[in-house]
């Protein structure tokens, strides 16, 4: 995709006057608006502002790129003005914005990354920003943006035939030198004559300076860095190749060979980068701002500095990578490590939880209430499938938490912790017979927090070994030792979540009918608590062995608790959008689905992901449900099921009004107790 290609006349604004940022974003998106790419210019516009709240998209030395997704776009657009003067956006450097280019892409596509990526190379050149700065028309102002895609495209593919020839020299020049070698150990008669070929093996034919460009975004300073970098090399002629770790992935990926010829790698980001790689090499980690600002001193410094050489050990989960910033607090270690558990497992709940919910669809109730969902073979696959994801859903969430703590060797360990969890195997069950309890998702966040800090535990005690060894911890001692030190503390901690299950389960039978009401709140409730864990499972088994003693409201009480947090929480996501990240208001209104479906693990991601605001909502909601049930006699003989059985629900209106009301009420928690998220970001910026 050419920048050239999206511009036209009537999308370009020359030397207009706004008075503000606000003033300067309305006109950019009216240009948007009229042009036919959007179709509804105030959700576009709150989609900007939601992306400026993040982080000020003004990226300094006068330029500016708002940028946004929407639902409101119908294609990738780019509008773009000059004005007279200058705008306060906010800007890192201080500078005042005049050259402006606004991105729109709908949702679902990355084709706005392409091009911004391209824009930003384009922008680093200083001259062309003065000369589009100075254009007296629209068609000026295009011709030169064709002009400079023409010479940087002449330029890249110089630029790769050149690096073909480098790298073709470089691999007759290994070829040539191995053959040197073997003949002098020929000579020779025996390995010592093969002295230390290739040690010395520079850039000749390859990149002397290697760097990774990453910011929090993923977006502008990500290729802003890249640009300036690439520019600063072939300034001071010095082969450079840059990676960027932007939104749409990594482009530019660097080689195993050309880390081997490489003297130094430059980290440019304000996120963590893999550095593990790069064992053994000079490794000057700086800002993503310094790579925009300061390319030229990095390079040098990279070159002829004091820069450390880079340790694998030190660097595994110590921050390194981190845009050499002092360490994170435990609490933001934390929170980053669980947001990395919580990212990977939402595809899962999503998949499985909507193929459960089509298995309940196309099921027939009245064949076998016991197994709704598998009584037809369609269904049946539909719903074996989707009870697959769902048994990913918790060893994932696990994994990639101690991952988020201790790298790669974090996972394996955190994976079996949290199937451990979920199985809830213990010394006991194992060993006895009896059968094992699960405790959910709070014991598999649980897991991978212990199996993160135990790997991180491995790798400090293993520090003394020699360094012939460093080969054979991350294949065999990580995973080894991980996996059996988290694996002996789960089966020691399991047996509590049994404890706690049976004491629930005898609580709740001694509870009986004494008081209905109260009764239904506390199960409905138990619903909410851990949602898959103990409190949910005594309080699903309570209600569905109530069925068979003809206590019918309790399983109602029961259900409607479970499904009241899926809809609270998709309610929120689409009233209440500010309070949600763009990843949790897009998979929000797929908890509607799975709340009406009763599959209450729907709300996991966002309960996992704010734990001490979203349970506590989400269990007065489903108090107030169950409560209300209870209150209007509503019956129920499934023990499954969801919307698709409410034929069979004693009094159903009554059951839709506390299911409704019950839902509302969490919403209204969610929104009173959760944070806006740019107050959020302001307090911690998430990488």
């Amino acid at each position: 995709m050419k920048i050239a290609d999206l511009l036209t006349p009537s999308k370009i604004l020359i030397k207009a006057d706004p008075k503000d940022q606000k003033e300067a974003i309305d006109l950019l998106a009216q240009v948007q608006y009229a042009s036919g790419a959007i179709s509804d210019l105030e959700a576009y516009k709150k989609a900007l502002w939601d992306r400026e709240a993040k982080g000020t998209t003004s990226v300094g030395m006068g330029l500016a790129v708002p940028h946004a997704k929407s639902e409101a776009v119908k294609n990738v657009s780019l509008a773009a003005a000059t004005f007279a003067n200058g705008v306060d956006c906010q800007s890192r450097d201080g500078s005042l914005a005049d050259l402006w280019f606004m991105i729109a892409a709908p949702v679902g596509s990355d084709d706005h990354l392409d091009a911004l990526a391209q824009l930003m190379g384009l922008l680093m050149d200083a001259e062309l920003a003065a000369k589009l700065r100075a254009a007296e028309s629209p068609q000026a102002f295009i011709d030169l943006i064709t002009e400079a895609e023409k010479a940087k495209e002449i330029r890249d593919r110089e630029e790769e035939q050149e690096a073909a020839k480098k790298m073709a020299a470089k691999k007759a020049q290994k070829e040539e030198e191995a053959k040197k070698v073997a003949l002098e150990k020929a000579a020779a008669g025996g390995p010592e004559a093969m002295g230390a070929g290739g040690g010395g093996e520079s850039a000749s034919g390859g990149y002397r300076i290697l760097a990774v460009t990453a910011c929090p975004t993923g977006i502008a300073h990500t290729y802003m860095a890249s640009a300036a970098l690439q520019n600063a090399g072939d300034k001071l002629g010095v082969p450079i190749k840059v990676e960027t770790n932007g939104a749409s992935g990594i482009d530019h990926l660097l080689t195993e060979e050309d880390i081997e010829g490489a003297e130094a790698i430059i980290i440019a980001a304000d996120k963590k980068v893999e550095t593990a790689r790069f064992n053994g090499k000079k490794v000057l980690f700086t800002k993503v701002a310094d790579g925009i600002h300061k390319p030229e001193e990095l390079i040098n410094t990279a070159l002829t500095g004091n820069v450390p050489i880079h340790n694998e050990q030190k660097a595994a989960g110590s921050g390194a990578g981190e845009a050499g910033e002092a360490q994170d607090s435990l609490g933001r270690t934390l929170y980053k490590a669980l947001m990395n558990g919580v990212s990977h497992m939402l595809p899962f709940v999503i998949g499985g939880g909507i193929l459960i919910a089509l298995a309940f669809l196309f099921d027939d109730y009245s064949i076998d209430p016991s197994s709704f969902g598998s009584n037809k073979p369609f269904p049946r696959i539909l719903n074996a499938i989707g009870g697959t994801a769902f048994s990913m859903m918790l060893p994932i969430l696990a994994g990639f938490i101690a991952m988020g703590l201790a790298d790669r060797p974090g996972l394996a360990p955190g994976m079996v912790g949290g199937i451990l969890a979920k199985e809830g195997m213990s010394f006991t069950s194992l060993i006895s017979g009896s059968a094992p309890v699960s405790g959910g998702f709070l014991a598999a966040l649980l897991a991978g927090f212990i199996a993160g800090y135990s790997v991180l535990a491995i790798k400090k005690l293993t520090d003394p070994l020699p360094k012939s060894l460093s080969g054979i911890k991350p294949v065999f001692i990580y995973p080894l030792f991980g996996t059996l030190v988290v694996g002996v503390i789960m089966l020691s901690i399991n047996p509590v979540m049994g404890l706690l299950n049976s004491a629930l389960t005898a609580g709740l039978n001694s509870m009986g009918s004494s008081s209905k009401i109260l009764l239904g709140c506390i199960l409905a409730g138990m619903m909410s608590i851990d949602m898959g864990g103990p409190f949910n499972k005594a309080a699903y088994v309570f209600g569905t062995a109530s069925i068979a003693s003809g206590n019918t409201d309790i399983m109602a009480a029961v259900m409607i608790g479970g499904m009241t947090p899926p809809i609270s929480i998709a309610l929120a996501t689409t009233f209440f959008k500010n309070k949600f990240n763009e990843v949790e208001r897009r998979s929000g209104p797929v908890n509607y689905i799975m709340g009406l479906c009763f599959i209450t693990e729907g709300a996991i991601p966002y309960a996992a992901a704010d734990p001490l605001r979203v349970i506590p909502s989400c269990i007065a909601g489903s108090a107030l449900a169950g409560g209300l049930s209870m209150a209007a006699g509503c019956t129920l003989m499934a023990p499954h099921g969801g919307i698709f059985v409410f034929p069979v629900v004693g009094k159903p209106l009554m059951y839709l009004v506390a299911l409704i009301l019950g839902s509302v009420l969490g919403m209204i928690l969610l929104a009173v107790l959760k944070r806006n998220l740019t107050a959020e970001k302001a307090a911690s910026q998430v990488a």
